[in-house]
């Protein structure tokens, strides 16, 4: 409860922050995403197209919510990896954390999906031998999924400064919330529409979907939504 109370403590107007960032990526995403919402609370996880943010592609990542609180790693790109040290797809979003900080992690990801919410956090990174000052900011974007629940968040991390050792893990210094209502112009609109099909883009792809038998179909039974294993995003 104490960490809630300091999440309502810092909730400011995060689009009118927008101009202070020293992290243009973070409003390539933002301002992405805003176009897609098309006056509507929370825009579709299938209309994420990575054309609209190609040169972000490398901080950017989709969550999936697995359990209150939790979400893992769907997609993500290559600066992440890097971070850890390791392949960081399927693992959950608070391994970029350090203990003390996954508590208010997971209250912010019960407001960006419960809200839904936007979220901002200002990070900095553990220090120790070979692992220098580093600062990260990552924004928390909800989404719906194919079955219409906000259960997925496009995000963007992006750090400044030398990694050095991995693993780097981050501490929280601040919070910044938005509430979302209906209605919203987004102030850029940067989605593209195209008939094109695109070419597979290396290194931000779901994982290929198995060869399922009708038998495993049949005993699957109604655990898995029609289309929820299917990949959604078009990409290059």
């Amino acid at each position: 409860m104490k960490h809630k109370a300091t999440l309502g403590q810092n909730v400011i107007s995060m689009f009118g922050y927008k101009g202070e960032t020293l992290f243009p990526v973070i409003n390539q995403v933002e301002a992405y995403w805003q176009g897609l919402r098309m006056g509507r609370i929370v825009p579709q996880r299938s209309e994420i197209d990575p054309r609209g943010i190609e040169r972000a592609l490398e901080y950017t990542f989709v969550l999936e919510r697995i359990a209150p609180g939790l979400a893992r790693f769907r997609l993500n790109g290559m600066h992440l990896n890097d971070l850890l040290g390791m392949e960081v797809r399927g693992m959950p979003f608070t391994s970029f954390f350090t203990p003390t900080a996954r508590i208010m992690v997971t209250d912010t990801l019960e407001a960006v999906f419960d809200g839904p919410q936007v979220a901002e956090l200002t990070l900095t990174a553990e220090r120790g031998i070979g692992k220098p000052a580093m600062d990260a900011k990552v924004i928390l974007l909800p989404l719906r999924s194919d079955l219409g629940e906000i259960t997925r968040i496009i995000g963007c991390l992006v750090s400044q400064g030398p990694i050095g050792r991995a693993p780097r893990r981050f501490d929280v210094a601040d919070v910044r919330m938005k509430a979302l209502t209906a209605g919203h112009t987004p102030v850029e609109a940067t989605a593209t529409k195209t008939l094109l099909e695109p070419a597979p883009l290396k290194g931000f792809a779901e994982p290929g979907i198995p060869f399922v038998t009708s038998l495993e179909e049949s005993d699957a039974g109604d655990e898995k939504g029609p289309d929820d294993t299917r990949p959604t995003l078009r990409l290059v």
